[in-house]
């Protein structure tokens, strides 16, 4: 047996585990594999991107927490790529390494009272809702009608949970302050809105079934005539949507507290109000609506993600260039040792159980390479960010923040409550609290 490769993984978010399950599986000789995450919390979308009333989905955290089980895998946790590590230093130190980073930013609407306080991005929702440290918190005080630009998942989620009695939310791992929130607001229309119809909108039918199905609301679509629309060449998946639009039409009550507006063939031209978001007007896309101005005290845009440039790593349209997984060189040539996974690789598309597939073609283009890539020496990495003043969290720090989550969520009779403060999670992790060079609160 030769001596034993060394791979980095930046992201410890469901494409980084599924890249070091396959490089455990596919590898002759498994490597040392270390994980990097800016986050003291493993999972990355499973934890802070799938609505927490999916306990189903974010059960796979489960399986891919196996990775760690193995004794060559480091989590390397509250180390930021670009700013504690450079790309030249893991390149130096590791035989290869893997980006891993998703899609951070999200794309804007790029129209008039855009920036109006009330106008947001679905993204920040979530992250609040997921409890993410870095959330902002969300105010829904006054807020009645809320306007949703998208059709895809993330948009439906957002309209559920909007619309979902928080009573129903109270067993969820929602933090306290989020519950909170939720069930002091008063919202009573949600507006899902897409710039084509109901036959083209990009989320699944079992995500729709769910929002459609909320128990104590009404549901109306605006823009479109369903009997209208011949489903004659479509896919399976898009009859079944406007299947299951019309039954819940049908069954709709003619009154209930809330209400949910399917809106298509329609984008915002404009957000409008005095000092902050008021109404939102819209104007037609297709050939027979009308311009159409909603009151909103709140719009969340969720119209996509974008990848963000990683300091000294290739960047372009939102994604890392590749080939296979391959880092490319603006002109087309590989960089040795070098690759992408998940959503940074191929642009924000996909769901979670994507990444395996694509994490096992980034994996297969590594070990065929790695005979030709050079040994590289082992770096002191911990002297080199100990002199930063930076000290990694382990997996033994997550465990304690895995565990004071569940305690915390058995005094409400819950199976968990997240913990979403930097300094609580901080408090977590062995060392006394610093302040970080950004001014923010790190462990030393």
């Amino acid at each position: 047996m030769g001596e034993q490769r060394r791979v980095a993984i930046v992201g410890a978010g469901p494409s980084g585990l599924f890249t070091a399950a396959a490089l455990l599986a596919q590898a002759a000789e498994p490597p040392a594999i270390d994980i990097f995450d800016r986050l003291p919390t493993p999972f990355g979308l499973l934890r802070y991107g799938v609505a927490p009333d999916h306990a189903s989905i974010k059960a796979v955290a489960t399986t891919l927490a196996r990775v760690f089980e193995a004794p060559d895998v480091r989590f390397l946790g509250l180390v930021e790529f670009g700013r504690d590590v450079t790309a030249a230093e893991l390149r130096s130190g590791y035989d290869a390494v893997v980006y891993a980073v998703g899609a951070a930013d999200d794309r804007r609407l790029g129209i008039p009272g855009e920036d109006l306080p009330g106008s947001r991005s679905a993204r920040q929702f979530v992250s609040w809702y997921s409890g993410h440290p870095d959330a902002e918190a969300q105010p829904l005080d006054g807020v009645r009608s809320v306007v949703v630009v998208g059709v895809g998942n993330v948009a439906v989620d957002v309209a559920r949970i909007l619309l979902k009695d928080p009573a129903d939310l109270s067993a969820t791992d929602m933090p306290d302050a989020v519950l909170a929130e939720l069930c002091a607001a008063r919202i009573e229309d949600v507006w899902l809105v897409g710039r084509r119809g109901p036959e083209h909108a990009a989320f699944t039918t079992p995500e729709l079934r769910e929002l459609l199905e909320t128990p104590g609301i009404a549901v109306t679509l605006e823009g479109c005539d369903l009997a209208a629309i011949d489903d004659a060449g479509l896919e399976r998946h898009a009859r079944a949507n406007l299947a299951a639009i019309g039954r819940a039409l049908a069954a709709s009550p003619a009154s209930a507290p809330r209400r949910l507006h399917l809106l298509f063939w329609h984008r915002p031209a404009e957000l409008a109000g005095d000092g902050r978001v008021r109404s939102v007007r819209f104007e037609p896309t297709g050939g027979g609506g009308a311009p159409l101005t909603v009151p909103a005290e709140l719009v969340l845009r969720s119209i996509g993600y974008r990848g963000v440039p990683l300091p000294g790593v290739p960047y372009a349209e939102g994604r890392i260039p590749n080939l296979e997984g391959r880092v490319l060189e603006p002109d087309g040539s590989a960089r040795p040792g070098e690759y992408a996974v998940g959503w940074i690789k191929r642009g924000p598309v996909g769901l979670i159980g994507s990444n395996k597939k694509d994490a096992a073609e980034t994996v297969a283009a590594l070990l065929e390479d790695l005979s030709t890539l050079p040994h590289r020496e082992p770096a002191d990495l911990e002297a080199l960010l100990a002199a930063r003043g930076v000290r990694p969290s382990t997996l033994e720090d997550w465990r304690r923040i895995d565990a004071a989550e569940i305690d915390r969520g058995g005094l409400r009779g819950r199976e968990r409550t997240k913990i979403e403060a930097w300094h609580e999670l901080l408090g977590l992790v062995r060392g006394a609290p610093s302040v970080h060079r950004d001014g923010d609160v790190r462990p030393a």
